[in-house]
């Protein structure tokens, strides 16, 4: 048959990106595999992928560790912006997939290949945030889908393996379980119904530990520097604290929101450290920001996580919101201490140089050494202007 040329196809090892790598390189294209780690990964998974890679026909195989580029990149802003889509969710999955879209391109083209692939459906968000990515890095690669183009069923997709010889087991685990640097999504027959949790068994942490256990975290500038005053790059400490933090079964939550193509979904998520962080940075910078720097932080952060929950990352309006995040964090440095229960934490308290509850000024509600009586009627009455006069003047409407 006849080399059509190389092809890059993003492989998880599941049963649809092996799907795509037996029918392409059957279909005469020269395919070569990567998967992206953005955490998650042990090494002799990774070994497993690679293994079972070369019986799907693949050229080359090709891991790429992108779990600092995965925190550089994405998730700093993220706990910059304090981001939860819908109050909730860390953007676990939705972050990793711009990571990994933006490796797999920049491989595709060290390597000129004439083609990429990845094994979306037609139905979710992952296939707009590849082809988002793809087309606009590298517009002059071409763009195969098949599970999305073929509208094929998992059965389908299990019969031609078998018929072409793979014959591994692609029995579908009663839960779905995507592991990843800034949290753990997870989903099962009742994310698919708006009235059912998901089982406690059902989440990849399980409780150990029931006495109450306190941890210092470290913020420079609004980045984790160090756990318990270990001192570590903020990747590793993400890790560390979630080690810390899963044998307390925290983070379990379930998110509910709106796809890009338009519909709403559900899915399970356990979180522990990135919602820890997140609490936590929010926690230091309501002592040492400002009340407008609160403000707006609050809706460019919003903004930002939705624009790359749907795939815009490569907006420069990112870059520009990136920016301001960054700039905000000077002076976001201290310690906030954390204590540990079953299910759930709490936020004991932050010590930092930069906290603006300073008693040099008085305490709120008791007294104040910034100024005098007098001078705080003369004030409420100037701030109450606008008040007053609309309404006198509307008094009679």
């Amino acid at each position: 048959m006849k080399n059509k040329g190389k092809l890059v196809i993003a492989y998880s090892g599941g049963l649809d990106t092996s799907y795509c790598a037996v029918s392409l390189s059957k279909a005469g294209y020269d395919v070569h595999a990567v998967s992206v780690n953005t955490g998650g990964f042990t090494k002799e998974e990774i070994s497993k992928i690679e293994s079972n890679s070369y019986k799907m026909g693949v050229s080359t195989y090709k891991n790429i560790d992108a779990v600092a580029s995965y925190y550089n990149k994405v998730i700093k802003y993220l706990i910059f912006g304090n981001v939860l889509k819908n109050n909730t969710y860390p953007l676990s999955v939705s972050a990793e997939r711009i990571i990994q879209a933006i490796e797999i391109i920049e491989y595709a083209k060290s390597i000129d290949a004439k083609y990429i692939a990845h094994g979306s459906t037609g139905a979710g968000n992952d296939q707009v945030r590849f082809d988002m990515i793809f087309q606009t890095l590298a517009p002059e690669i071409e763009i195969i889908t098949p599970i999305r183009d073929q509208k094929l069923t998992r059965q389908e997709e299990i019969d031609y393996l078998k018929e072409n010889g793979i014959n591994m087991s692609w029995e579908k685990a009663k839960y779905s379980v995507n592991k990843g640097l800034w949290g753990t999504s997870v989903g099962g027959s009742e994310t698919l119904t708006s009235d059912k949790p998901l089982p406690s068994e059902a989440y990849p942490s399980q409780l150990k530990h029931s006495d109450p256990e306190k941890v210092s975290l470290t913020f420079l500038k609004g980045e984790l520097v160090a756990v318990n005053g270990i001192e570590n790059s903020p990747e590793v400490n993400i890790e560390v604290l979630n080690t810390l933090a899963s044998a307390y079964a925290i983070g379990r939550d379930i998110h509910v929101g709106d796809t890009i193509v338009g519909i709403k979904g559900r899915v399970g998520f356990e979180a522990a450290a990135a919602l820890i962080i997140i609490k936590a940075h929010h926690l230091l910078e309501k002592h040492t920001l400002t009340k407008w720097q609160l403000q707006h932080k609050d809706y460019l952060s919003n903004f930002y996580g939705m624009h790359l929950h749907e795939g815009q990352y490569l907006d420069p309006v990112m870059r520009n919101m990136e920016a301001f995040l960054e700039n905000s964090q000077d002076k976001v440095s201290g310690d906030v201490v954390v204590t540990l229960k079953p299910y759930h934490f709490t936020l004991d308290g932050i010590s930092s140089k930069h906290d603006l509850m300073s008693a040099k000024f008085g305490s709120y509600g008791e007294e104040n050494k910034g100024w005098t009586a007098e001078e705080a009627k003369g004030f409420i009455k100037i701030f109450g202007n606008q008040n007053k006069i609309y309404q006198q003047v509307n008094q009679d409407s």
